[in-house]
């Protein structure tokens, strides 16, 4: 390995561990002060980088909330509500996407929580979180819900924009909240009762 090629690893190796550690600070700060707006300061003292690092690492308090949102899907297991939504079975890939969606939910449910609850402090800052965690979710509800349709799965009466949005709802992080924090539910328990609501809400009569 020539000596540059040693140097240029060595400068991507740190970089990646110094976006690590801003993220890092930035969740815990989060999880510690959820009604506080969050300090790009305090992110930096805590991360021990200087302010203008994390401006140079993610180009605005945008841009770090953006790349808060991808870390928080990557950490989650997102790819498991991918994998579910790829079964077969229209009907399987709902029930193993709910299950999936509590999974993510759970695993990092305090920052998520406060995350939503800064859209009426900051809207601007944490709008790119929403974009990237929220991303595709009305998408591939339709999806989800035109093979229900296709399957001869959906309610006779029931129309595929009334089972997307029905879909939308259920699949939200406000409605595994209301379950999980409201009702004091496990996760499995939570997974359960969103599978029940979508079976009775979407689910044709067996014949």
């Amino acid at each position: 390995m020539t000596t540059r090629r040693y140097t240029q690893q060595a400068r991507a190796l740190a970089a990646d561990e110094t976006r690590r550690r801003i993220l890092d600070a930035m969740r815990e700060r989060l999880r510690e002060a959820p009604s506080e707006a969050l300090s790009i300061e305090r992110v930096a003292k805590d991360a021990g980088v200087a302010r203008s690092t994390v401006y140079v690492v993610f180009g605005s308090k945008a841009g770090l909330f953006e790349a808060l949102g991808q870390d928080l899907l990557d950490r989650t297991g997102f790819q498991r509500i991918v994998d579910a939504v790829a079964l077969p079975d229209s009907r399987d890939a709902v029930r193993a996407s709910l299950r999936a969606a509590a999974h993510v939910y759970a695993a990092e449910r305090d920052v998520s929580r406060t995350i939503y609850s800064m859209w009426s402090l900051e809207p601007e800052a944490v709008r790119g979180t929403f974009e990237v965690v929220e991303r595709g979710r009305a998408e591939g509800q339709r999806r989800m819900a035109e093979r229900l349709a296709a399957d001869g799965h959906l309610h006779a009466d029931t129309t595929v924009d009334e089972a997307t949005d029905i879909l939308w709802v259920i699949t939200s992080f406000e409605t595994f909240d209301q379950l999980y924090t409201g009702r004091g539910l496990g996760e499995e328990d939570v997974a359960a009762r969103l599978i029940t609501m979508a079976e009775r809400a979407l689910w044709a009569p067996r014949r």
